[in-house]
This record gives structure tokens, C-alpha cells and sequence, in this order.
């Protein structure tokens, strides 16, 4: 289940450090990209009862981890309705629409 609270949604709060409020979808090119940085969302890991993702499922990233795929031309598509709003703190709108699914 995805989101930072793992509500499935991308909602943030005080303890949200990272910003996890960017609903993207994935691609497998985000996906290696992520893994080549350091975080791993394909392999699963059952002692965290997560599953490993794979292109085309939703979640919700960091605008952190983002911006820097956006910066590589890696960025994924987002769900903008999905998105929460604090993401336009750190990136525009204009921005943000250009990858709209």
C-alpha cells in the first residue's frame, strides 16, 4: 500500500520527512533510476510486507526523488488528482502538468 502514512494516499504530515506526496506512475526507466540511487522499489521485501513494484503501478514518491528524475529526464507521469498539494511548494504547476497522465 502506498503513501507515507500507508493509507494509499499521498498524504504528508510532520513525520513525513521525505515529502511523499507526488502519486506517480511508474516506468521502468524510473524504476532502474531509483534503484541506481539508492532506493529499490522493484525487488520485494516481505519482512516489510512490500511487494516490489513494476511499471505502471501508482505511488507515491518523495518530490525530492522527483525533481532529481525530472533533472535526468527520468521523471515518471503522475496522477496530478492523486498528487497533494504541498508538491507545489517545491515545483510548479506548469511544471507538473507536462507529465499528467
Amino acid at each position: 500500500m502506498t503513501g507515507f502514512y500507508r493509507d494509499g494516499y499521498c498524504k504528508t504530515g510532520e513525520r513525513d520527512l521525505g515529502l511523499h506526496t507526488t502519486c506517480a506512475v511508474l516506468s521502468d526507466e524510473f524504476l532502474d533510476f531509483s534503484a541506481d540511487n539508492g532506493n529499490d522499489l522493484k525487488t520485494p521485501r516481505p519482512d516489510f510486507s512490500f511487494p516490489g513494484l513494476k511499471a505502471g503501478d501508482k505511488w507515491c514518491l518523495c518530490i525530492s526523488r522527483w525533481l532529481e528524475a525530472h533533472k535526468t529526464g527520468l521523471a515518471p507521469k503522475i496522477d496530478l488528482e492523486a498528487t497533494h498539494i504541498k508538491t507545489l511548494e517545491h515545483v510548479s504547476l506548469e511544471i507538473l502538468e507536462e507529465y499528467k497522465i
